[in-house]
């Protein structure tokens, strides 16, 4: 039983080290899909401090096209500041996957139009200035409300 946390082109490698560290904890698969703003060798990843990364359950995509292929038919939630519904309104499955996009622009438009019913919001107020959350906590946010949904299977 596993959530997949889905970086569409992830920009800021601590983003993406704070999201596989959860990952790892808690038995999700992190999928990465390129471009990524950061290398992903070892050298990069001993110098950054990642000894966890032995355990997270990680598949890279050479692109957005390229994994939409390979999980056609998969249920996508789609983690937005253009979501219509709170993402506690989710109804959370096994093997559902979470997509969030780059810090900078989000998921391509036109991919959240096509797939309206599956984009959730987390609530921000409306005074302020920021765009969105910091990926990271927006990515553990989520995550977390699936897994309590499943009842935190294999957790303890």
């Amino acid at each position: 039983m596993s959530i997949h946390i889905v970086l569409v082109e992830p920009e800021i490698p601590p983003n993406t080290g704070n999201i596989a560290r959860s990952a790892a904890a808690t038995d999700s698969v992190l999928h990465l899909v390129k471009p990524l703003g950061f290398s992903l060798d070892e050298k990069s990843l001993r110098r950054a401090g990642l000894d966890y990364w032995p355990y997270v359950k990680l598949e890279v995509h050479e692109s957005f096209e390229e994994f939409l292929e390979k999980y056609k038919g998969r249920r996508m939630w789609l983690s937005t500041t253009k979501g219509d519904k709170y993402y506690t309104e989710a109804e959370f499955r096994d093997e559902d996957m979470i997509l969030f996009g780059r810090e900078t622009a989000g998921l391509p438009r036109d991919f959240i139009e096509a797939n309206k019913e599956w984009a959730i919001r987390i609530p921000m107020s409306a005074d302020t200035r920021l765009r969105s959350f910091n990926l990271s906590n927006a990515a553990n946010i989520v995550l977390f409300e699936a897994l309590r949904q499943l009842g935190f299977p294999g957790l303890e």
